[in-house]
C-alpha cells in the first residue's frame, strides 16, 4: 500500500511535458515520427551497451518441438537480465515469461519463433510481459517471433480475459523505454499488445493513474484473434505505434454480439500517442480513442496515415458517460490530429450487432482537426440510410479538412451541428 501511495504522489508532482516531447518531425528517410524518438534510439543504444552477456534458450534446456513445458528454461536463461536471450526456430510452449529491465528478447523472426501458453495456463496468464508491474522496469526490447497466447486451450463458450490488464499476448506495465518490432500476436484472451500502467485505473475523469509506461515503441506488430483490441494502451504516455496490422478479433473477451473490439484502441488516460501508417481490418473499430464513464479519456493523440478496411467504425473518437446533454462535460476528451486517413467500406458486423457503420464519429471530443480523408464505399452495399461521418454529442472546435466521400448511394453523408464544424468536400 505505502508503495501504491507513493506512485500517486510521483504522478501528481510530475511537470508538464516540454514542447519537444509533443511534436511531431520528419527523420532522415522522409518518415513522420515523434520529435521524442531519436531520445529513444539513445536509450537503446545505452540497453545495448548495459547487456553483459547473449544466452541462447536451448542452452538452458529449451526444447521448441511445441509440447515441452519451458517456463523453467526461459526463466534460468533470463536471471536477473543484462543479458540477450536468443530464442532460435520452434515452437516454445511456455507457463507465461516475465522479463526483468535491461532484457532484449529475440527470435528468428515471425513465425519462425513462437512462444506459446501452455495448455495448463491460466486465463489469467500473460504470455510475455514485464517482471514488476508495481515497481516497474525499464529497457526492454522484444522482437521477432509470434504469440500465441493458445485460447484453444479455453471451452468455446468460454469467455476468454480474467479482468483488468491480464490475459493478453505482451503485456508491458509500468515500463519505462520499450521496444517491440516484428511481432506477431495471436489468439490472445484479451489483447494482443497490451501498454499499461500497473492497473487499469476507474476511479473518475480527470485521474491521472499511477504506474505508467512511457517511451514506448511498437513497430511492425500484427495481430488477429484478439479477444479484445489488437493494440490498446492504458494510462500511458509517449508511446509510438507504426507499420502495424490488427485484422479479425475473435471479440471473445465480451458477451456475444457486443464486442468492442478495435483494431488499435488508444484508451482510459493514455497521453501524448502517435499512429503512423498502421492498417486494420474486420475490426469493430479501426482506431478508436476514447474512454469508459469513470476514467479519464485518452488526449494529444496524432495520427499520420491510417488504411481501414471493412471495420464498422473505421475512426471512433468517443469518452462514454460524457456525450448527451444531460452527461457531465469531459474534463479530458480532447486534442486529436489526424491527417491521411482511409476508410474503405464500413459494415455492419456480428462483432457489435446494434451498432451501425460509420467512417468516422466523433463524440464529446474537442479540439479535433481532420486532414485529408478519403471514404470509399461499395456502391452496391445497403448502407440503410445511415451518415457516412458523424459529429455528435457534444462535439466541439471539429475541422474537417480535405474530406473525400464516394461509393455511398444508401448512405446519409455527413451528420453534424455545423456551427461547430468547418467542413469542406
Amino acid at each position: 500500500m505505502e508503495e501504491t501511495d507513493a506512485l500517486f504522489r510521483k504522478v501528481a508532482t510530475q511537470p508538464l511535458p516540454s514542447a519537444k516531447e509533443m511534436k511531431t518531425t520528419v527523420n532522415e528517410k522522409g518518415e513522420a515520427i515523434p520529435s521524442w524518438l531519436p531520445d529513444l534510439d539513445i536509450e537503446l543504444h545505452k540497453l545495448q551497451c548495459e547487456i553483459k552477456s547473449e544466452k541462447n534458450v536451448v542452452d538452458f534446456g529449451a526444447i521448441g518441438d511445441g509440447v515441452t513445458d519451458n517456463t523453467n528454461a526461459f526463466r534460468k536463461a533470463i536471471g536477473r537480465g543484462n543479458c540477450k536471450i536468443i530464442i532460435p526456430e520452434g515452437v516454445y510452449v511456455t507457463k507465461g515469461i516475465k522479463l526483468p529491465s535491461n532484457t532484449i528478447l529475440r527470435g528468428a523472426g515471425k513465425g519462425e519463433t513462437t512462444l506459446k501458453l501452455h495448455d495448463d495456463a491460466l486465463k489469467s496468464a500473460i504470455l510475455l510481459t514485464n517482471k514488476h508491474h508495481i515497481s516497474g522496469n525499464h529497457h526492454i526490447y522484444v522482437e521477432g517471433m509470434t504469440l500465441d497466447w493458445n485460447v484453444e486451450r479455453l471451452p468455446s463458450d468460454e469467455k476468454t480475459a480474467s479482468g483488468n490488464n491480464r490475459s493478453s499476448c505482451l503485456t508491458f506495465a509500468h515500463v519505462k523505454y520499450g521496444w517491440v518490432r516484428k511481432v506477431e500476436a495471436i489468439h490472445a484472451g484479451l489483447h494482443a499488445f497490451d501498454v499499461s500502467s500497473t492497473l487499469y485505473y476507474y476511479i473518475k475523469d480527470g485521474f491521472i493513474g499511477p504506474g505508467r509506461s512511457e517511451y514506448i515503441w511498437l513497430d511492425e506488430c500484427n495481430g488477429y484473434g484478439f479477444g479484445d483490441d489488437g493494440i490498446t494502451t492504458h494510462h500511458s504516455d509517449y508511446i509510438f505505434i507504426s507499420k502495424s496490422h490488427m485484422c479479425d478479433p475473435s471479440g471473445r473477451a465480451h458477451e456475444h454480439g457486443f464486442s468492442n473490439s478495435n483494431g488499435i484502441e488508444i484508451d482510459d488516460g493514455s497521453r501524448y500517442v502517435w499512429l503512423a501508417n498502421n492498417t486494420t481490418t474486420r475490426c469493430f473499430g479501426g482506431v478508436e480513442i476514447k474512454a469508459h464513464h469513470n476514467a479519464s479519456a485518452a488526449s494529444h493523440v496524432t495520427i499520420i496515415g491510417h488504411l481501414s478496411v471493412h471495420d464498422n467504425r473505421a475512426f471512433n473518437f468517443r469518452h462514454i458517460g460524457h456525450h448527451k446533454g444531460d452527461d457531465p462535460e469531459s474534463k479530458t476528451a480532447y486534442n486529436i490530429k489526424a491527417m491521411n486517413l482511409v476508410a474503405i467500406a464500413p459494415i455492419f458486423t456480428s462483432l457489435y450487432e446494434t451498432s451501425t457503420p460509420r467512417a468516422m464519429v466523433i463524440s464529446a471530443y474537442r479540439n479535433v482537426v481532420v486532414n485529408q480523408f478519403t471514404v470509399l464505399g461499395d456502391s452496391t452495399y445497403d448502407f440503410k440510410g445511415h451518415p457516412v461521418i458523424a459529429i455528435q454529442y457534444r462535439a466541439k472546435q471539429v475541422l474537417l479538412h480535405k474530406i473525400y466521400i464516394d461509393g455511398f448511394y444508401h448512405a446519409g453523408g455527413i451528420k453534424g451541428e455545423f456551427h461547430e464544424l468547418e467542413e469542406r468536400t
